[in-house]
């Protein structure tokens, strides 16, 4: 698989490092129950289809990207740098 870095251009997939999904996550506060704590750590989405994740172009450029592929079909339709994705969210 291929991503295309907005700054290098196409690169093998084994530059980079998956770091989860480009989320908003709701972190628990600091006395949150255990039950709580578990969840947010360890219970995460795992769709089948259209995802946006983070990933990092650790052997590269070290840009943080947002990366819209498709766990089915691998494709990959998009990758944006994270610091971009999260003004256009704001």
């Amino acid at each position: 698989m291929r991503i295309p870095c907005p700054l290098c251009g196409d690169r093998d997939i084994r530059e980079f490092s998956y770091r989860g999904a480009a989320v908003d996550l709701q972190r628990p506060s600091p006395d949150a129950s255990a039950d709580d704590w578990n969840v947010f750590v360890h219970l995460r989405e795992n769709p089948a289809g259209a995802t946006q994740d983070l990933w990092y172009h650790e052997a590269g450029c070290a840009a943080w990207l947002v990366v819209d592929r498709n766990t089915v079909t691998h494709e990959i339709t998009r990758a944006r740098l994270a610091r971009k994705f999260k003004a256009a969210r704001s």
